[in-house]
């Protein structure tokens, strides 16, 4: 019968009769070795305590949960519970030897050699039947790997691992000269420099980063180290996710952009943070978006005491508004969730939420960003960002809102689509209305790309990625700017507190990144090649398709040089130029009517005459209607 098909019962059965008989056999050992011999004379005087050996020591065992502890997954903390054990038990025998015969005629050498001698068979005997079960149970065949780091995360990744079927660690990888040459839960350490050899000498099939505490700069440089290599490389989870027990340390994870791109985070300004939120009433539009949604999960980290949602999409609201409830409930936050489903076009009612609830604070993310649909529905994305803004703006001057925070883009610095126009005239909306009024401070906050948002080109590659390819990039020269949506809202609730009315914050997006070779390093991290002249047994292909209709090949962030700093490290302030209101809004109600009426020629027109900065790529198509229709753009600008 195999044992490892026994009942648990069964199994510490068998585990008590195996020590019953080999304690009293270590207990003999002991006489042995401290007399030299074994005569019938010794085992009549100790022969009572043989006996009492096992009857003593099992149950202090069983006490103690020995017997309890599940072999296959047993660590170094059992060393503790056998010490114990075997600790107590020795000490009951001492104290009965002790009552019936006040220790004459016994040696006090046997018991020391005793307690040594029972630790190590108990200790070594509950090791090798967890080397048993686990060569038994296919665990010992895992997928040969190797660890990078050999520090806390990395010992405790291997002792986990080594209970794995899927994962065998045979090697450690450790920067640090003191580690290299060690051996740390019986894997060696070595040099990143042997990696190479290592991988095919031990048929290394992945490479886990066992770092999670390792500044992102740091883990990024390892990351191009390897990237050679063009072996399949996991990570554990982040430290936060360690600490707070969303993530065991053993949870491999793929490699995401954050680790290719992010950079180390800077620690925010709790009191920026909760300026405009703690204890007051405040509303996300677009509430169940990428960038919308994030800022509920962090808004509602600072204690809000309502949070309105409001969203078209009614998937979209019951999503996030099911997982701010449970959100809510995790960090015991006091805080009322209300939901609405309208648009930010329905201005009577916005105005009517905004003054029922008392709303202090605004953060307008409801918009259309998808610069290809917007670009072939240009209407609609008018509607929605310029005058589904102008809505809101209006909305909240009635209702008398503190703060209206509207969430830009890169892409309305010299636009060359409809989107960014939309959002650059947006931008001209509160920029006049902080002109005419002073009661709502309005600012905008303009940042690029954000990781994992719905827009964003790493999904897409991953599933590429894994259906053998090609991945498809629109131009070898494309660049764009990445942040993590967490910081990114952060930063945007820290901005808007700074707000002091018209206000243009850019966030620090760091170095822009060319598409393709966030590509090839996504490639060559799964284990892949790419398939190009030089590599032609290369698995995954990149494909050329061409600038999508209103694409640019770089963003920017400012349409001038006219920026100065903030109190932040990574929030700067632009100054740039503005249309009066009067003026504007003339034009604005042109634009309205040219939407009503469905003429693209008209909309296309009145976006050429407002955003002055509006450069349409120019195909041949845009040179001809450009030729026929010579559009005057003379508008005041203030600064």
């Amino acid at each position: 019968m195999n044992p490892i098909n026994l009942s648990r019962l069964h199994k510490q059965i068998v585990a008590a009769m195996v020590d019953g008989f080999f304690l009293p056999l270590t207990l003999c050992v002991a006489i042995w070795l401290r007399y030299d011999s074994l005569n019938i004379s010794l085992m009549q005087q100790y022969g009572w305590l043989l006996l009492a050996c096992p009857i003593v020591s099992i149950p202090v065992f069983i006490r103690l949960g020995l017997y309890r502890a599940v072999i296959r997954f047993i660590d170094h903390k059992i060393v503790y519970v056998v010490v114990m054990g075997v600790t107590l038990s020795v000490m009951v025998l001492v104290a009965l030897a002790a009552f019936a015969t006040h220790l004459i005629g016994f040696s006090r050498g046997v018991f020391g050699i005793y307690w040594v001698s029972a630790i190590l068979y108990v200790a070594a005997s509950r090791f090798l039947a967890r080397g048993y079960f686990a060569h038994r149970s296919g665990v010992a065949g895992g997928a040969p790997v190797a660890i990078y780091g050999a520090g806390a995360a990395g010992n405790q990744l291997a002792i986990a691992l080594q209970n794995s079927s899927e994962y065998r660690p045979v090697a450690f990888i450790d920067d640090k000269k003191e580690l290299q040459g060690a051996t740390i839960a019986g894997i060696r350490v070595y040099t990143s420099d042997a990696l190479p050899d290592l991988i095919v000498e031990k048929e290394i099939t992945k490479i886990l980063l066992a770092m999670p505490s390792l500044p992102k700069a740091r883990q990024r440089r390892i990351l191009e180290n390897l990237e050679p290599l063009k072996i399949k490389t996991l990570a554990t989870p982040p430290i936060k996710s360690l600490v707070s027990g969303l993530a065991r340390v053993q949870d491999v994870r793929e490699i995401e952009i954050e680790d290719l791109l992010g950079r180390d985070a800077v620690e925010p300004d709790h009191d920026l943070m909760a300026m405009c939120i703690s204890s007051k009433s405040v509303m996300v539009t677009g509430a169940g978006g990428s960038i919308g949604s994030e800022l509920c999960r962090q808004i509602l980290r600072q204690h809000p005491a309502r949070l309105i949602l409001l969203e078209m999409s009614e998937f979209a609201l019951y999503s996030i508004e099911q997982e701010l409830q449970g959100l809510r409930k995790v960090l015991h936050v006091d805080a009322e969730l209300i939901p609405f489903l309208g648009s930010v076009l329905e201005t009577e009612k916005c105005e009517r939420i905004l003054r029922t609830f008392r709303v202090e604070t605004v953060y307008h993310a409801a918009a259309y960003k998808h610069v290809p649909l917007v670009e072939q529905n240009p209407i609609e994305g008018i509607r929605n960002n310029v005058l589904g803004t102008l809505s809101m703006a209006r909305a909240a001057m009635a209702a008398q809102v503190k703060r209206f925070v509207l969430i830009s883009t890169d892409k309305a610095v010299r636009p060359t689509n409809v989107m960014g126009s939309s959002k650059r005239l947006a931008e001209l909306i509160l920029q006049a209305f902080s002109r005419t009024q002073v009661k709502t401070q309005f600012s905008m906050v303009r940042f690029g790309n954000v990781l994992g948002s719905s827009g964003s080109v790493v999904p897409l590659f991953r599933k590429q990625i894994m259906a053998g390819g090609p991945i498809t990039v629109t131009h070898p020269e494309i660049t764009r700017y990445f942040m993590t949506i967490s910081e990114a809202a952060q930063l945007v609730l820290q901005a808007g507190a700074m707000g002091e009315g018209g206000d243009v914050f850019v966030l620090d997006m760091g170095d822009p990144v060319r598409i393709v070779d966030l590509a090839t390093r996504m490639v060559h991290l799964s284990g892949l090649e790419i398939k190009v002249e030089q590599t032609p047994g290369g698995t995954i292909e990149i494909a050329y398709v061409g600038l999508r209709p209103g694409e640019k090949l770089f963003e920017e962030l400012l349409i001038g040089d006219n920026v100065e700093g903030t109190g932040h490290p990574l929030i700067m302030r632009a100054q740039e130029a503005q249309i009066p209101w009067a003026q504007l809004q003339d034009l604005l109600a042109e634009l309205e009517a040219a939407c009503d009426q469905f003429d693209h020629e008209a909309v296309r027109a009145m976006l050429l005459r407002i955003v002055l900065e509006y450069v349409p790529q120019c195909g041949i198509e845009d040179f001809i209607w450009r030729a026929q229709h010579k559009t005057e753009r003379k508008i005041q600008v203030v600064k």
